[in-house]
């Protein structure tokens, strides 16, 4: 997944590294050309040195191929502004901001903004559940926050077609709990297939959601 961070500040770092570790495919805009060559050289990504509620910067970061555009910056109307042209000029599939003043939260939400989120501990966790997991559907949450019941949708034409649970490398913190078929609820064992158009419901921890997609085979 390709994300555009505008914010090179302390929480735009730790975002492009954690997305960098999960897989994906950062690009980052900040205006400070010291932090901007700081980061280039410590994570070896592209940095764009602009302002990124400019549809310069934003053309200059390749937002055309972007997946989602997070706004990270230290002030709301920048996140906004940024938000809302990779939306509605370049028809970005999803986009957050980061909300300094809780006050602006609602405002964020009616100007455009698919989610504001004044918590960035779990931006990146919250981004591949929206966008890079659009196949897994969280039920109910569990254990503040940390576990999720979910719903994945095996696509049609599925390219694992057949594959036995046996054969799949799943992460110890998920187990697949029921399949649901044209209606019908198995409960799985080793030996239980999955097929196309299938309804997988799963336990697992968030922190392994991207992975459980990707052996899985639903990116």
């Amino acid at each position: 997944m390709t994300v555009i961070v505008v914010g090179g500040g302390k929480v735009g770092f730790y975002l492009a590294r954690t997305l960098m570790e999960h897989g994906h495919k950062p690009r980052l805009i900040e205006m400070n050309k010291d932090a901007c060559t700081r980061i280039a050289n410590e994570l070896d990504i592209p940095v764009i040195c602009g302002d990124g509620s400019t549809i310069e910067a934003l053309e200059h970061a390749g937002i055309e191929e972007a997946d989602a555009l997070i706004g990270v910056t230290g002030k709301d109307e920048n996140n906004l502004i940024a938000c809302q042209l990779a939306k509605k000029e370049f028809g970005v599939k999803r986009t957050v901001a980061r909300v300094n003043n809780p006050k602006n939260m609602s405002v964020m939400k009616q100007l455009g903004v698919d989610i504001p989120i004044s918590s960035t501990d779990n931006i990146a966790r919250l981004l591949e559940r929206e966008v890079d997991s659009a196949a897994i559907k969280q039920i109910i949450s569990l254990n503040r926050g940390e576990t999720s019941i979910s719903e994945l949708q095996i696509p049609a034409n599925y390219r694992r077609n057949g594959v036995r649970l046996s054969e799949l490398h799943l992460p110890e913190e998920s187990i697949i709990v029921s399949i649901i078929r044209d209606g019908e609820m198995i409960i799985p064992r080793g030996n239980a297939q999955i097929l196309s158009n299938d309804k997988v419901l799963v336990v697992c921890q968030n922190k392994v959601i991207h992975t459980l997609g990707k052996m899985l085979s639903l990116e």
